[in-house]
């Protein structure tokens, strides 16, 4: 059985060193998975960017949301933040492995026609220097590398405005086509 160490008595925290609160919402994401197998998948991301679909509700989560998408591309953006942090007091590696995943699997998804759709078979995500609240704006470009009849290939890079990179990642999918 796990044992939890024993908390010191509240005090009066040190300036700036008080609880800090997050609250936010999200759409029915049932609305949003609708038109993913309705629309071709250009057009999905499309009307995504133009904020005729609500984004789906791991963007509200970690706070980071869509820039653009065109065929075999897509680009996203997060600001990190101290509600970001693992307790070594940088930003966890699932926030940045988060983004690469989505920018991949999005980047699949332009390409994918009506009908069609895609899982992550994989992802591996190689983490190049470390992320804080003080690294500022990060963007994640996603690109497709190949697009077969069944799998896909798709490359994600997580740099900062000046070019820095902080994570690069890979990604196979599985492409599911009707019939």
């Amino acid at each position: 059985m796990l044992q939890h160490a024993a908390r010191p008595e509240p005090g009066p925290p040190a300036a700036g060193n008080g609880p800090r609160r997050r609250s936010y919402g999200w759409d029915d994401p049932a609305i949003t998975g609708a038109a993913a197998r309705e629309l071709a998948g250009t057009a999905f991301f499309e009307a995504l960017v133009q904020g005729a679909l609500p984004p789906p509700p791991i963007t509200a989560t970690l706070d980071f949301g869509l820039v653009s998408a065109e065929p075999g591309r897509v680009l996203f953006e997060i600001t990190p933040s101290e509600f970001h942090y693992n307790p070594l007091g940088t930003v966890h590696g699932g926030v940045a492995a988060t983004i690469c995943d989505s920018a991949c699997g999005c980047a699949v998804h332009t390409m994918l026609p009506a009908g069609c759709s895609y899982v992550s078979q994989d992802l591996t995500v190689k983490f190049v220097r470390a992320i804080t609240a003080s690294t500022g704006r990060l963007v994640c470009a996603g690109t497709v590398l190949h697009l077969g009849g069944r799998t896909a290939l798709a490359q994600a890079r997580l740099t900062g405005e000046d070019g820095t990179l902080y994570a690069h990642a890979t990604s196979s999918c599985l492409v599911r086509r009707p019939g």
